[in-house]
Order: C-alpha cells, then structure tokens, then sequence
C-alpha cells in the first residue's frame, strides 16, 4: 500500500524533471515545494549507498538546490535515514498519510462548490493568495498543473464573489488523492473545509474510486480532526530529510 500511495502521490503532483537513478526518482521543478523537488528512494540501489546518495547531491548542486530526500517506512535501502543523518541532514515536515473507503464515507457536492476539470486562471489566482505562494513560484505551479495526466478536479468555494477556499483532487486507478485543501484564514472554523474535502470526494466517486488518501502534516491539528472525523486513518508517515 505505501508503494502504492507514494506513486498515486508522485503522479498527482507533477515535477516539471524527473530523473531516475539506479531505482530511485530524482524531481525537479525550480524549487517550488519540496515533493516536486526531492528524491523517492522507491527501490534499493544496486550500487553503495554512500555513492549513491552523493550523486544524487551532485544533480541538486548542480541546479544550485540542496538535496532533499522524502522518506516512508518502505523507504530502500532501510538504512538510508539514519545514513542521512550521520551526514548532517535534518528531519523536517513529518506527514500522515491517511485512507477512508468511500463507502464508509461522507461524500456529498455541497451547492456553493465550483468545479473544474482544469484550472483555470481564476482559480491559480485564488489558490496562489490563499496559501500564499511566492509571485516567482506562481509560473512554475501552473505549468506543474499542466503536466497532470491523471483526471483531476479543482474545487472552490465561494462567499458572494470571493474565493474562500479551495482545493484540488486526483483520481487514478480507483483512489482519489485530495491535495492542497486551503481555507482563507478569516473563514476557518466554520464548515467550509468540511463542504469542500466532501464535494472533491463526491467527485471521486463519480470517477469510480472506491478510496480516498491525503497526505496531512501532524502540526496541523484543524486538518487531523477534520480528517478524522470523516473518517481518514492513517497508513503510514513519511518525513524529509534535507542538506544543510
């Protein structure tokens, strides 16, 4: 299941590069988030795992990033964190990524909800400004955007003519991912996370997944209590470790 996820989650969010390595992916994508900009050791490399993970350093260093690497349980080989820590690295941003069966599970269009099968410009715009994304990271999301392959929605929800929140999913061999879920600061704590993550798993049932996943960071306590109350429980965590 984790290698199954971690690939639903790969392709869901797009890196403009991706490189394989000797059974790991190396992505790319100008700096902008640290899963498109990270390496997956999905599979044992064949060579030492000392040369192995100074290659990897070399292909960041070169584009002028530090090496970032995203680790799970099935992480290979199963000594590779701790190898990344005897050489400096820090852990940061550890995730829960967690399941619900859809037939256990709210999900239902709430009437204020938009729904679109590309983002539009409108909607990058009210994205970008909600969760805040740098002007010179702008470009590059959309052109991550652009390169999704499986079917995708992109929700928003509105007050009047404003954009209060708003989010996207993907769906691909019967799951549904939920991803960037943000509500505007000033409207939190009101139900309108809620009527969002139900609307986009609404949306997934109709492209036939029968189970939703999400990744959510266990700082963020609204988010774990929302999930869990509609019925997410974990798999597994996951954790990056990056250069200083």
């Amino acid at each position: 299941m984790i290698h199954t996820l971690e690939e639903l989650a790969i392709n869901a969010w797009p890196a403009l590069q991706t490189l394989l390595c000797d059974g790991w992916v190396l992505r790319l994508a100008n700096g902008y988030t640290k899963r498109a900009n990270s390496v997956h050791p999905l599979g044992a490399p064949r060579q030492p795992l000392e040369t192995q993970i100074a290659t990897c350093e070399a292909i960041y260093r070169a584009r002028g990033q530090r090496a970032v690497f995203k680790l799970t349980p099935a992480s290979r080989p199963a000594e590779l964190d701790a190898a990344l820590a005897a050489r400096g690295y820090r852990l940061d941003s550890p995730t829960s990524v967690q399941t619900v069966a859809l037939e256990h599970c709210a999900a239902s269009a709430a009437p204020h909800v938009r729904w679109e099968n590309h983002p539009s410009p409108e909607w990058q715009a009210a994205f970008c400004s909600l969760s805040r994304v740098e002007a010179r990271h702008q470009q590059t999301l959309g052109h991550m955007l652009a390169n999704l392959v499986p079917a995708a929605c992109f929700a928003s929800l509105r007050a009047g003519d404003e954009v209060i929140a708003c989010g996207m999913a993907v769906s691909e061999r019967g799951f549904v991912g939920l991803f960037d879920i943000v509500v505007a600061e000033e409207q939190r704590r009101q139900g309108y996370g809620r009527q969002l993550v139900t609307s986009l798993l609404a949306w997934g049932r109709e492209q036939g997944a029968h189970t939703a996943y999400l990744q959510v960071m266990l700082n963020n306590p609204p988010a774990l209590r929302l999930y869990a109350g509609l019925g997410f429980a974990e798999v597994y965590r996951y954790w990056y470790r990056i250069q200083e």
